[in-house]
């Protein structure tokens, strides 16, 4: 049962894609939240506060510049978020029980040969 899990967890599908899309949104959504509930508050508090902070007029047409700021930190957090929650993990993982290369496999026994005759020659030059 364990085998079968491990197998599912490494292969790529469908259902994966679904639950991907559902905690990318999730996520995306927490991100949001937290970007509406403190960065903007801290935009307008540090760009000057109250009705005029993050954001200004030019001829009667409002320019809330204080909303671009929060979105380009949200997508950086969101960005950060993903990658140390989902991709760092999941790379680990693949290094740990994914397949390895071919190309590894024949480094690792080259290696493992070169290793063997240092360890021989050792051998020879402390018996003369």
């Amino acid at each position: 049962m364990i085998k079968g899990f491990k197998e599912f967890l490494m292969r790529g599908n469908v259902i994966e894609l679904a639950v991907a899309v559902v905690m990318g949104a999730a996520l995306t959504a927490l991100v949001g939240s937290f970007g509406d509930a403190f960065l903007n508050p801290l935009i307008k508090l540090v760009t000057g506060g109250g009705e005029v902070g993050g954001s200004f007029t030019v001829n009667g047409v409002e320019f809330p510049y204080g909303v671009f700021l929060n979105g380009i930190l949200v997508f950086f957090l969101t960005a950060v978020a993903v990658y140390f929650v989902v991709v760092y993990p999941m790379n680990r993982l693949m290094e740990r029980f994914g397949p390895k290369n071919e190309l590894t496999e024949e480094l690792e026994a080259a290696e493992v040969v070169l290793l063997q005759e240092i360890r021989d020659l050792l051998r020879e030059q402390r018996q003369r």
